[in-house]
């Protein structure tokens, strides 16, 4: 969960949160499947006549084999680079003649794409987007320029980036089997290696109707919607959908530490344990899922919460300040397993162990009290409020339709998700407390800075 006092200065109750917002008036979620097995999600919203368009392909690193990492991200980039129809950078062009904005993201899970348009302009967006999901093409001298591109990109956001180093090998070490512990964007010697083909082929594989979803929020009419995506992407031959591996992460029997050392002015510690996802059913993991979320809630969900107050403000420890910031972190949903991450920054004369004794001890505190009644209210309502006052954005709309179609789960699933994170006790968030931050499955990653002098010597 993430901070939420930017949103709210006071603690509202959720039924004030929801009697003022206006997004909820909004027509029922519509979804259909066409013809060719595509599915299609529309939220209508006529507060502005404006239309978010968003094409989800459920295809992410999670579906890579080794050899080939970051293709997935790879054709996100080469999307833009022509079809059969436009030529390369034609795409992007079309979009803003109609007056629209466009950018596109690749996660562990899912790619997508999304353009904002003036809601009349939407079937010209929609051909748009169909013509290069069927057939996106180019030649291989745009994928030369476009790969350096991507090259550069890993060397900015990754590899001048000491705790993104960090991450990522903590990333590799967490995960065994699971796909997740590849990096999204790839190692560079895959990005090193791969070729026009590597992309064609895994557009060819994975990009099909039934594997895929387009998800349209604004000033729209859903049959009007429906009639105008038979005739763009409803012409998508039908393929059938690849058959997806199992590669199931073994139970985790011993902690794991990684020290990373590296130039850096300061350190960082970060903690992980693994923990199940929410599946939207009323099963076991389910419930647990829930109670997690609102343990990191408790622990970081809004200003001055435990982690700040113990660690930041050095309440409880005499006034000593251990970290500059510390924060925590869960997943809730995805196609692969989740984890839970707690971290901080040290202060200056701060060890790194007295840091990771400190995060353990907010969370062995809770374990052993439990939460009260009070921060366990607000943790509901922040993230009550959150959820509600996003949905003010049409974008945001959509992509949140967007998320339940990757994860499985039905159009009304926020309901049902506001509904089970209110059903959950003090007693469950002290019980998965117990449960889950065991040292047998955790994961230690310590940043240990390294003078610059000394960096060729490492």
């Amino acid at each position: 969960m993430k901070r939420l006092s930017t949103l709210l200065g006071l603690v509202l109750t959720a039924s004030l949160v929801h009697a003022a917002s206006p997004a909820l008036s909004a027509p029922a979620v519509q979804s259909f499947t066409l013809a060719n097995g595509m599915s299609l999600i529309v939220r209508p919203d006529h507060r502005a006549p404006t239309a978010v368009h968003m094409l989800w392909v459920r295809v992410g690193a999670i579906d890579e084999v080794d050899g080939t990492s970051g293709v997935a991200h790879a054709l996100e980039h080469m999307m833009f680079k022509g079809s059969a129809a436009l030529k390369p950078g034609e795409f992007s062009e079309r979009v803003a003649a109609l007056g629209g904005r466009q950018n596109a993201f690749t996660s562990r899970d899912a790619t997508a794409y999304h353009e904002q348009v003036p809601a009349e302009r939407l079937e010209e967006v929609m051909a748009l987007n169909a013509d290069r999901f069927a057939t996106n093409q180019w030649p291989d001298i745009e994928f030369t320029r476009e790969i350096e591109v991507i090259k550069e990109e890993r060397r900015q956001r990754t590899e001048e980036s000491p705790r993104a180093r960090l991450f990522e090998a903590f990333n590799a070490m967490v995960w065994q089997a699971s796909p997740y512990r590849r990096p999204i964007i790839g190692w560079m010697s895959d990005i090193d290696a791969m070729t026009p083909q590597d992309v064609r082929d895994f557009h060819q594989r994975w990009y099909v109707p039934a594997n895929a979803a387009v998800v349209v929020a604004g000033d729209v009419d859903p049959q009007r919607v429906l009639e105008i995506a038979e005739r763009t992407y409803g012409r998508i031959p039908v393929h059938a959908v690849p058959t997806r591996k199992p590669r199931t992460e073994p139970p985790q029997h011993g902690p794991r530490r990684l020290e990373y050392r590296a130039v850096a002015d300061q350190g960082l510690v970060v903690l992980a344990w693994h923990a199940p996802r929410y599946t939207g059913g009323d099963d076991e993991a389910s419930r647990d899922a829930l109670a997690l979320a609102v343990l990191s809630g408790v622990l970081d969900g809004y200003s001055g919460a435990r982690l700040e107050r113990a660690l930041v403000q050095g309440q409880g420890t005499g006034g000593k300040r251990i970290a500059d910031s510390a924060s925590s972190g869960y997943g809730l949903m995805g196609r692969g397993p989740q984890v839970f991450t707690a971290s901080a920054v040290p202060a200056r004369g701060v060890t790194a162990e007295m840091a990771i004794g400190a995060l353990k001890a907010e969370i062995e505190r809770i374990a052993r009290e439990g939460v009260n009644a009070e921060e366990l209210q607000r943790v509901k309502t922040q993230w009550t409020a959150s959820e509600v006052y996003k949905l003010d954005s049409v974008f945001n709309q959509a992509q949140e339709q967007g998320t339940y179609w990757l994860n499985g789960l039905p159009t009304d699933a926020g309901e049902r998700l506001m509904a089970g994170l209110q059903a959950v006790t003090a007693e469950r968030v002290r019980a998965v407390a117990q449960r889950y931050f065991i040292d047998r499955t955790l994961n230690t990653g310590v940043l240990v800075p390294q003078a610059r002098a000394a960096e060729g010597a490492q």
